[in-house]
């Protein structure tokens, strides 16, 4: 546990990457397991990740996310990409999926898929895709922690037009909107004004609270 912490510690929101070191493919894809293993609601898995490493795409991107370097500096580009909707088939799929994978039928598992089916479908698109992509952000967390455990930096990205990237990258099409960008590479040795700061939390004292 406290090999996890000092990972956590260590990693930062990385503002300057250096574009000459490249990411494996092994630590690539032990953060791209991590987050295909992450919880999501119900199971469901409504959403993707497009791994970006095409250097043209990745400059078109750049005019739409606030000029941020890191999305060209770094070594791979991870794009959190949510269901548009829910609907039956998309449902159903990953249900089909379970029981195929599991071998069997179990009626309690059945009531469930029929629950959702009556409520999901139901409720509006908006609705629908903000629910999606919460649980992308689930899959998020465990990527930024699984990379602090490849000691592979890192930054979090809100600061983007979707719907210019979703043009970019065909997501429409797909019926996915993108939600979340994940820059992933290492460190520059210079440029970087963050990178030898304190990292600042609040206190336990005032972050939890226990209730007893």
């Amino acid at each position: 546990m406290s090999d996890l912490l000092q990972d956590l510690q260590w990693r930062y929101a990385t503002k300057k990457f250096d574009p000459s070191k490249t990411v494996s493919q092994e630590k690539v894809d032990f953060i791209l397991e991590a987050i295909r293993l992450s919880a999501s609601s119900s199971g469901l898995q409504p959403y993707e990740v497009l791994v970006v490493t095409n250097d043209d795409i990745r400059q078109k991107i750049v005019p739409h996310a606030w000029g941020q370097e890191q999305i060209t500096d770094a070594s791979h580009l991870l794009v959190f990409a949510a269901w548009d909707n829910y609907t039956a088939e998309r449902i159903n799929m990953m249900f089909d999926l379970v029981n195929e994978q599991r071998g069997f039928k179990n009626q309690g598992w059945e009531d469930y898929r029929n629950m959702l089916l009556n409520a999901y479908p139901q409720r509006d698109a908006q609705t629908n895709f903000e629910h999606a992509a919460r649980q992308a952000y689930i899959g998020l967390g465990s990527a930024l922690i699984a990379a602090a455990d490849a000691k592979v930096d890192s930054t979090p990205m809100e600061g983007f037009t979707p719907s210019e990237v979703d043009d970019i990258l065909g997501l429409r099409e797909k019926g996915l909107r993108s939600v979340v960008m994940l820059p992933l590479g290492y460190r520059a040795d210079e440029g970087d004004w963050l990178v030898n700061l304190k990292k600042v939390r609040r206190s336990d004292e005032d972050f939890i609270t226990q209730v007893a």
